[in-house]
């Protein structure tokens, strides 16, 4: 275990594969500088390009970002519709079941009927002498649900209407009789006044 004399080359473990090959004599030390020398300015020349490269976003990343934004909102939509339809859904059952509590029982042996107009086409409910007076005075309303027609207090009428405005009937009372408009003298039937409960 002496020390190593001065003559011996290291190992050829701590020489670069350039530098072995010198020592070989594998490779010319003019081709070996000059590739040196070639390798460096081509480095140098990456180097160059990529500091003037434009650093604008790349357009496959422009285009990925587009296309997340657009399924968002897609799913935004979606979601929205779904919410829609849940709460339509709730808004019909709360206003089934404030017509089931409130409903005025209907009046099976009645010769006396409500006609009213729905959607263009004249109706018939039918009523009892006090059920029709308030009917008539706005404190009972009728509401449609489902194709069925109920009579509910005014009250409750507003609260399903709330819900959904196309469930209540706008059921309007007969005109008073018109003191205050002037009277045709051509009228034959000026002398008759028209009752506020006539039966049509």
């Amino acid at each position: 275990m002496g020390t190593r004399p001065a003559n011996t080359r290291p190992p050829a473990m701590s020489l670069s594969l350039r530098d072995q090959l010198l020592q070989a004599g594998l490779l010319d030390p003019k081709k070996a500088q000059q590739q040196q020398q070639l390798t460096r300015e081509q480095r140098h020349q990456r180097r160059e390009q990529t500091k003037k490269a434009p650093t604008g976003p790349d357009p496959r990343v422009i285009a990925q970002q587009k296309a997340a934004a657009e399924k968002a909102a897609r799913d935004a939509e979606l979601n929205r519709k779904l919410q829609d339809k849940q709460d339509q859904k709730a808004r019909r059952a709360q206003v089934k079941q404030l017509i089931e509590q409130h409903r005025v029982p209907k009046i099976t042996e009645s010769d006396e009927l409500y006609n009213f107009v729905d959607n263009k086409r004249v109706r018939r409910l039918p009523v009892d002498r006090p059920m029709r007076e308030k009917l008539i005075a706005g404190t009972l309303v009728i509401v449609r649900c489902d194709g069925r027609y109920e009579i509910v207090p005014a009250d409750i009428a507003a609260k399903i209407v709330e819900r959904d405005p196309h469930a209540g009937l706008k059921v309007t009372a007969a005109p008073e009789s018109s003191a205050s408009a002037p009277a045709d003298e051509d009228d034959p039937y000026r002398d008759h006044k028209i009752p506020d409960d006539l039966m049509w």
